[in-house]
């Protein structure tokens, strides 16, 4: 049989990529043309393959280091790589300690620019940027309907969290998006609606009373989860701006003085309809980090969330982009 070559192999088109990776004390390397990570067993190492082709993020821990090579050819696979604290948040830049949202991306500077043609004509335009934030919120409760009603929840149990109420409060946002004059409106129902959420899943689960804030991380499972799964969320809206050519300060809704809003934007298209039921559910069954990381990962290939905020995205700049 005729050996195939590298140049033969084809590239696994970006939203079909399976993995996202988080690492912790270990070393990052090149060895044998593979890029792997090295663990230490008692006097041992052990060698594990890292398939970059089919990767889209690579968050680094503690306790971890990367050599050059490495990182050369995870941009060479477009690989965007995030340097993190334990359990995979803060976020950190490699180069300051700011908390925003900041990643290392591969440069490919001569990818296509056709949607960042479409996004920068309607983005100096206020009443096309609230377009986009409205096809982007309406997207976000489009997700919610459709992903709440499945039920893929529970191993032990069909977990059934849409319902009457959860229809009537999605019914009711999608109203007060449409008509919503500025960005502050949809901001602002956008966090009266994920308030109305986390209690029809607390009590759809039997969590009991429940109240989101990062001050309570460190003794709350459910909001030490939501946190977690949200970085991941944005390791894939990071991925997914980097693969369409979009800068990530031209966010629509959230943090548009800051670096990284775009990155924001994107992650909150699929974060509350698979980020959130998830992570009560995972702090109902005492799973640990790497357990809940795992089965949120699972539920984004699963579901295809990479592919949604991507077309998502696309559709964004498409749409409003011709009405610039």
């Amino acid at each position: 049989m005729k050996p195939i070559g590298s140049t033969d192999l084809k590239t696994i088109l970006f939203s079909k990529r399976a993995n996202l990776y988080y690492l912790q004390h270990c070393r990052v390397l090149v060895n044998g043309g593979r890029v792997e990570y090295v663990t230490k067993q008692g006097n041992e190492s052990l060698y594990w393959n890292i398939p970059i082709a089919n990767t889209t993020t690579l968050l680094l821990g503690i306790g971890t280091s990367i050599t050059q090579a490495a990182v050369r050819d995870l941009s060479k696979a477009g690989v965007v790589i995030g340097f993190c604290g334990n359990g995979g948040t803060p976020l950190l830049s490699g180069t300051d300690r700011d908390l925003a949202i900041q990643w290392f991306l591969p440069q490919a500077e001569y990818r296509p620019t056709d949607y960042l043609q479409c996004w920068v004509k309607f983005w100096f335009s206020d009443s096309l940027r609230l377009e986009a934030a409205k096809q982007l919120q309406r997207t976000r409760i489009s997700q919610i309907r459709t992903l709440w009603a499945k039920p893929h929840w529970s191993s032990d149990r069909a977990l059934l969290f849409y319902n009457e109420d959860v229809e009537s409060a999605l019914s009711k946002s999608v109203s007060v998006v449409q008509t919503a004059q500025s960005i502050t409106e949809l901001l602002t129902e956008e966090g009266r609606l994920t308030k109305k959420l986390y209690g029809f899943v607390a009590r759809a689960t039997g969590y009991g009373s429940f109240t989101r804030g990062k001050e309570s991380t460190g003794t709350d499972l459910a909001n030490r989860f939501l946190d977690h799964g949200n970085y991941l969320a944005y390791g894939l809206g990071a991925s997914a701006t980097w693969v369409l050519g979009l800068p990530h300060g031209l966010a629509v809704l959230h943090g548009k003085t800051r670096r990284g809003g775009l990155v924001f934007d994107a992650a909150d298209i699929i974060k509350d309809a698979l980020v959130l039921p998830q992570a009560f559910i995972s702090a109902i069954a005492g799973d640990n980090d790497q357990q809940f990381r795992s089965t949120c990962i699972d539920n984004f290939t699963k579901y295809e969330a990479l592919d949604t905020i991507i077309d998502t995205l696309k559709a964004i700049a498409d749409d409003v982009g011709a009405m610039a």
